[in-house]
């Protein structure tokens, strides 16, 4: 059992385990971080610079110094859209990475999944701040990563994944109520006003930007994508509401997603 000191200070484990603690977080040490490889890209002669997406940190960069030495332990490793632990230290805007260890039992996505996995990174790297966490997010990327890797429809996966973000950067669209308070009427046209929400489409009105209709708006809201219409709008109203937060940015995977007629 420890003790106290004159000085009021613990005496004894508790204090030499306190005091490593408080070492350990003065130098940034984290360890077995549940993390996702969004992009790496070489940096000098050896190494790597990852940027990752961990589960209680949100987005980080570390370096992987070495990484791309043949006979290095992290070579191999920090491939995208496998789910990882790392351990690493550091707290300038790079951090220094020490160890990653791959969770077994996730197949590779391959094909329409690969690209839909990495427009879903590029979102991310794009509209995510550094060191911001985003739990509800992490776990919506693993819901969207399982169902790419059970076959399931990508497009429904894409729209659950990118309402979440929205929500989750404080942008969360109003699907159910129109601009006045009143109840989305599946029957009717809306367009849909950035940062207010649906607003009716009236006869003499001018063309708007993009036109749904109400049932898109609830399905959307439901989370339900298996009607063909809904997953046309839907796919329109998010790539207008997203293009807005993007402000000019450009989704390279988009345009390939799009020659693919998924996106």
């Amino acid at each position: 059992m420890s003790t106290v000191t004159d000085e009021g200070q613990p005496r004894g484990s508790g204090g030499v385990a306190g005091r490593a603690a408080g070492e350990r977080e003065r130098r940034g040490v984290r360890d077995d971080e549940a993390a996702y490889v969004l992009h790496s890209y070489p940096f000098k002669e050896t190494s790597l610079v990852v940027e990752i997406f961990s589960r209680s940190l949100g987005r980080l960069g570390l370096v992987a110094r070495g990484a791309r030495r043949p006979k290095s332990s992290l070579r191999g490793l920090l491939m995208a859209f496998q789910p990882l632990n790392l351990s690493w230290s550091g707290k300038a805007e790079l951090r220094t990475l020490h160890r990653a260890e791959r969770q077994a039992g996730h197949a590779q996505l391959s094909g329409l999944s690969l690209m839909c996995g990495f427009y879903l990174n590029e979102l991310m790297l794009k509209l995510l701040a550094r060191e911001d966490p985003h739990e509800g997010l992490y776990l919506a990327y693993e819901e969207a990563l399982a169902a790419f890797r059970a076959g399931d429809p990508p497009a429904g996966a894409l729209r659950r994944f990118e309402k979440k973000l929205l929500r989750e950067l404080g942008y969360g669209m109003q699907l159910d109520r129109d601009i006045a308070g009143d109840p989305i009427h599946a029957q009717a046209s809306y367009t849909y006003l950035l940062e207010r929400g649906p607003e009716l489409v009236l006869e003499r009105a001018p063309v708007p930007p993009v036109e749904v209709s109400g049932k898109t708006l609830l399905d959307i809201a439901a989370d339900d994508y298996r009607d063909s219409l809904t997953l046309q709008q839907s796919r329109a109203l998010m790539r207008f509401v997203l293009s807005h937060y993007l402000g000019g940015q450009v989704l390279h995977t988009r345009q390939l997603l799009r020659e693919m007629q998924q996106l």
